[in-house]
């Protein structure tokens, strides 16, 4: 039957001859292609979405939708025979062209791909990317850039090759964080004496700071003008903010109160009369 209606139905495109046969089967692969890119699209909506951010998750929806169709359409032309050579011919040179002026653009692209499939930061996580001199808070990635917010309130752009070539140093994956900070103390005054001042003040007057692992205290230089203690503590990671604004006035307020000197720099001249 389709060898006869092709015998009185055959259309002339692109320079090709078709059968009505033909043509039928090309339109059920083309709304089949359709269809299978609906499906796919809903099935990472409903897989995926959840760990990624919605703009993010949209961006590669339409990728797979589009993408599939256009493979379809692809397979489709091919299989009926069309010469797509000289088509192609010239969408490589055109391509080439394109392809150096979107160099960046591209590859932006597959490292946004990539940082959502290795996951090394994710929104709402807190990073440091040391050469760009970077710490803030992640608000979205999406599928050419990485928006950060700067603990100033300023928000930044990042390319996405940039943070995926770069060392990226993140805070949230463990519960604890220590920190350290550094204090002279006068040759004069006892350095043990000064160690337990500094502790007992850090056990009642910081709430924030854990006590176990309990605070480290040690002598690490005897300077010009002092002996150097630096002081490590173990906090909880969301006590960040509430741990900083307090530290040095309550180890300075110690040390004052317990009349432990915190030396400036000075020399000692001798002047000798001969």
């Amino acid at each position: 039957m389709f060898e006869f209606l092709d015998s009185i139905y055959t259309f002339e495109i692109l320079g090709n001859s078709f059968g009505l046969s033909m043509i039928v089967t090309s339109i059920m692969f083309i709304v089949a292609g359709f269809i299978v890119a609906g499906v796919v699209k809903t099935i990472f909506a409903k897989k995926f979405t959840p760990s990624l951010s919605e703009h993010t998750s949209k961006n590669v929806g339409k990728l797979l939708y589009y993408g599939i169709i256009v493979l379809t359409f692809l397979i489709v032309v091919t299989s009926a025979g069309v010469d797509l050579s000289g088509l192609l011919v010239a969408g490589g040179i055109f391509g080439v062209v394109i392809g150096f002026a979107t160099q960046s653009v591209v590859s932006n692209l597959f490292s946004g791909l990539f940082l959502m499939i290795e996951k090394p930061l994710k929104q709402g996580d807190t990073v440091e990317i040391p050469e760009m001199d970077v710490l803030g808070t992640v608000l979205d990635i999406t599928m050419f850039s990485t928006i950060l917010r700067k603990f100033d309130g300023t928000t930044m752009r990042i390319p996405n090759d940039k943070v995926f070539t770069s060392r990226i140093r993140g805070f949230n994956p463990t519960q604890a964080r220590r920190t350290s900070v550094s204090v002279g103390i006068s040759y004069s005054s006892n350095t043990k004496n000064a160690i337990k001042t500094i502790k007992h003040a850090i056990k009642h007057n910081l709430e924030y700071v854990l006590q176990k692992p309990e605070p480290e205290i040690h002598v690490t230089d005897l300077a010009d003008s002092s002996v150097n203690l630096e002081i490590m503590m173990w906090y909880h990671r969301e006590h960040w903010g509430k741990i900083y604004p307090q530290l040095r006035d309550v180890i300075k307020s110690s040390l004052d109160a317990n009349g432990i000197e915190i030396p400036f720099p000075q020399r000692v001249v001798k002047i000798h009369n001969n």
